[in-house]
């Protein structure tokens, strides 16, 4: 494996447009070349006219939009399904207050890279896990991915293939907003940590795979993997 590449990805290829499977509101990577290092900023996607131009929000930083002017060339990342897709822009037109939006050159050449659908994200999010044996309890995710997550618990649960419900929360955006997922999975693992102290508790760790996810959830699930991919490459496992 190379130093410049991750385990999860391969050789980029060629896209076509339509293969972006872009949705109006999604979010993506808005990547500015004014200084000698590139700087990343997040946008939406407001839609675009075929073999013309693109329409997207101008990224905000702290609270107020950033420098764009005709002429810049850009570098726009999208994440579709498990692909990261990547093309060069430039800005056509920019309208200012109070809409804060640009129209860019349509893309030319797309650039892609497929990754491991199970690609796992560190997180920290507290669910509840019912079981038949022990009922309700309180766990906490500590990695997720489109088809499974790592659970951590103070208490022993079920055994190896047994079926659980699984409840939690993610943010979605745009607005923040909280989505509870409720969901059925099947413990595929199952491990006991013995912390280098003694005088601390085992804690239990279970690998477990969803059963039927919600296609909404699917795709919240999708975007947390890109938001880490993006953003902070540190939170992929």
């Amino acid at each position: 494996m190379s130093s410049g590449s991750t385990p999860a990805e391969i050789k980029p290829q060629e896209y076509e447009f339509e293969q972006m499977n872009l949705q109006v509101g999604g979010r993506i990577q808005f990547i500015t070349h004014r200084t000698m290092k590139p700087i990343q900023h997040f946008s939406t996607l407001i839609g675009w006219v075929k073999d013309e131009y693109m329409i997207v929000k101008v990224p905000f930083e702290s609270g107020a939009p950033i420098s764009v002017t005709e002429g810049d060339k850009l570098t726009i990342r999208v994440f579709s399904g498990v692909n990261v897709c990547s093309f060069s822009a430039i800005v056509q037109r920019v309208f200012g207050r109070p809409l804060f939006y640009a129209h860019l050159s349509f893309p030319e050449k797309i650039q892609g890279t497929s990754l491991r659908t199970a690609m796992r994200v560190k997180v920290d999010i507290p669910a509840q896990l019912s079981c038949e044996t022990s009922g309700s309890v309180s766990v906490f995710l500590v990695n997720l991915s489109v088809s499974g997550a790592l659970i951590e618990s103070k208490r022993q649960l079920e055994s190896d293939d047994a079926m659980v419900g699984l409840s939690f929360t993610l943010i979605a955006q745009p607005g923040n907003r909280q989505v509870l997922v409720n969901t059925h999975a099947s413990i595929r693992n199952i491990n006991v940590i013995k912390p280098a102290a003694g005088d601390k508790p085992e804690v239990f760790t279970y690998g477990v795979q969803f059963v039927n996810l919600d296609p909404t959830h699917y795709t919240l699930l999708q975007n947390l993997t890109y938001e880490a991919l993006i953003a902070d490459r540190q939170k992929i496992v």
